[in-house]
């Protein structure tokens, strides 16, 4: 397998290099949609596939989890990696909650949440929003941007000023930080996600409430629309596939 050829279907607004471990995705996402490993099938050994492919075997295994998470594979403990599905499931899973329970929720909460956040942000949110963003913009491994990524999010239900938000936010901060992972190794998500969040924290320092809530939106809709084109790939004449009633692709 020449891994410097393969593709991950995942648009994007400029050339993009793929990553070792979007490649390993791609070839194994492709094997089990073309029948090469059927429902049932255990994938070969970690350590078959990494020799098969000549990739280490943190790439291999962030590759496998990509694929536990779009549903295509299940992990049994002592027996190996299973084929459960012949196609991703519609609605992919990050830690305990579905993607769309995840969606729905921050829409319903970031969004008026960095509206307060623009009419009650102190001088001490907006520094250490700025400092975090910077950081963020220089940083280049994708675990510390995931983390922060995360931080920048509770900072901004801090800045709105109603600790019931924070809690929200804290309750499906793991969650996030796997959809994050997934969005930034699958869809090039960290430059676009940076000036996002520069969009947000610009609106909170104006005090402005509606362009804050226009930059979450707007956020919070590249987020969905990844996410969509990562488990949902173009086809030739740029329609997304449509899932079928079992949650596989048609």
């Amino acid at each position: 397998m020449n891994l410097s050829d393969s593709q991950t279907g995942v648009p994007s607004d400029l050339p993009r290099r793929v990553s070792a471990m979007e490649a390993v995705l791609a070839h194994l996402r492709e094997a089990i949609e073309r029948g090469d490993y059927a429902v049932g099938d255990k994938l070969p050994s970690e350590a078959e596939l990494c020799r098969r492919l000549e990739v280490s075997r943190p790439v291999l295994r962030e590759a496998l989890r990509a694929l536990q998470t779009m549903g295509l594979t299940a992990s049994r403990t002592g027996k190996g990696t299973f084929v459960i599905s012949s196609g991703p499931v519609a609605d992919p899973t990050f830690g305990d909650y579905a993607a769309s329970d995840l969606m729905e929720v921050r829409r319903h909460i970031e969004i008026p949440v960095a509206g307060y956040a623009a009419q009650r942000r102190r001088a001490e949110d907006l520094d250490h929003l700025s400092h975090l963003l910077e950081r963020m913009e220089r940083e280049t491994d994708t675990t510390a941007w995931v983390a922060m990524d995360t931080l920048f999010h509770l900072a901004v239900a801090q800045a709105a000023r109603n600790p019931v938000f924070r809690r929200i936010i804290e309750e499906i901060r793991d969650a996030l930080a796997r959809q994050s992972a997934f969005l930034t190794e699958l869809g090039g998500r960290r430059e676009q996600s940076n000036r996002e969040h520069r969009a947000i924290v610009e609106a909170l320092a104006d005090g402005s409430e509606h362009d804050a809530v226009e930059a979450m939106t707007h956020h919070l809709r590249r987020v969905e629309t990844t996410l969509t084109s990562i488990v949902r790939p173009a086809t030739a004449d740029g329609r997304t596939t449509a899932p079928a009633e079992d949650g596989r692709r048609r």
